[in-house]
């Protein structure tokens, strides 16, 4: 069986996620981790000597002219998430973009272009999608349980989370919260109720508290930061209606800095015979005059690093023609028209149009 060959462009935190699904399919004998890329040397270096990669670049178009990839990782920050993923489209490769998928629809709608002229697959990391607790809700949703979903809310809200470093700065980002955490959240929603297509937003944004409020600066996330690199200018929260071409509305919450006890994050989904909270997955609906409340049988949690193996499993097995691509590129593009819309109507003030 041939091995895929595997590049890496970017190698931060998000990084390590994409390596353990690689790892996975090399063990199998099912993929070779060739090459890896990133503008900082040092950095580089520390990463494919922890995972025995020998093939090191600062370039990734130098990369993909000395390479022959089949499989390429983007997971860089957003701002060069456009021109590495063409790179390596042109490059011959198949490619798995970090989401978001681009700093706007623009962007995004390049990037797609990109593939088309190249015939190549282009998968958006929408790693929400491969969770086993979107499969059993996806499954109940398809087998009617839920009924016509006409309301949902995503919710992705953290007391005092930025990242840091250039998670904070537009320049780099594209945004704060809503780009960042939102994307993940709205996604998940989407695609549970059936990817209907976006026709408005209306959304508000706020940034009264800023970074770092509590616990001495200390955070979660292993970002180098030096001082003074990367001015944090995104919003602290932003708040959403989206509405869609079949009646489907959704309520949008996302934030890395609120006065909240904790950090709070959930799908919740109501339909015409059925409503879900996916913290719990309790099914709550009526039978014989009553209310009832159910849970399904099986595994449904989202585990962070199961789900990353699933998702790059998922990508090789659609870039070989095995399955369908779970999250084209086509649903990073509408993501991403769904942001614009409501960064613009926070601007204006006013509900924005979106085609």
């Amino acid at each position: 069986m041939k091995k895929i060959r595997v590049g890496i462009i970017g190698t931060g935190g998000i990084s390590h996620c994409h390596m353990s699904g690689y790892k996975q399919l090399e063990a199998e004998g099912r993929a070779e981790i060739v090459a890896c890329c990133d503008i900082d040397g040092a950095k580089l270096n520390a990463y494919c000597d922890k995972y025995g990669v020998a093939k090191r670049y600062t370039d990734c178009r130098e990369m993909m002219k000395n390479e022959q990839l089949d499989c390429v990782s983007v997971c860089t920050w957003n701002s060069a998430h456009k021109d590495c993923t063409i790179a390596a489209l042109e490059g011959g490769a198949n490619v798995i973009c970090e989401k978001p998928m681009a700093m706007n629809a623009k962007e995004a709608e390049e990037m797609l272009a990109a593939a088309k002229k190249a015939g190549k697959l282009l998968q958006v990391g929408f790693v929400r999608r491969f969770g086993e607790d979107a499969d059993m809700v996806k499954k109940l949703v398809d087998d009617g349980v839920f009924g016509d979903i006409y309301y949902a809310k995503a919710t992705y809200l953290r007391q005092n989370g930025c990242p840091g470093g250039w998670f904070g700065d537009r320049a780099f980002s594209g945004g704060g919260p809503l780009i960042d955490l939102g994307v993940h959240v709205i996604d998940l929603t989407r695609y549970l109720a059936g990817s209907p297509k976006p026709v408005s937003a209306y959304g508000v944004t706020y940034d009264n508290l800023g970074p770092d409020r509590a616990n001495s600066g200390k955070k979660a996330w292993d970002i180098e930061v030096k001082p003074g690199e990367h001015p944090y200018n995104v919003e602290d929260i932003c708040v959403a209606m989206v509405r869609f071409d079949n009646g489907f509305t959704l309520s949008v919450e996302a934030s890395f800095n609120l006065n909240i006890k904790g950090d709070i994050g959930d799908v919740q989904l109501f339909g015409t015979k059925a409503g879900t909270s996916m913290n719990d997955m309790n099914v709550l609906t009526t039978k014989d005059g009553k209310f009832i409340t159910f849970t399904p049988e099986g595994e449904h949690s989202f585990r962070f690093g199961p789900a990353f193996v699933e998702e790059i499993k998922g990508f090789v097995d659609a870039s070989e023609g095995l399955v369908p691509c779970k999250a084209p590129a086509e649903d990073g593009v509408w993501l991403m028209k769904i942001i614009d819309a409501i960064y613009e109507s926070a601007k204006t003030g006013k509900s924005v149009e979106i085609k």
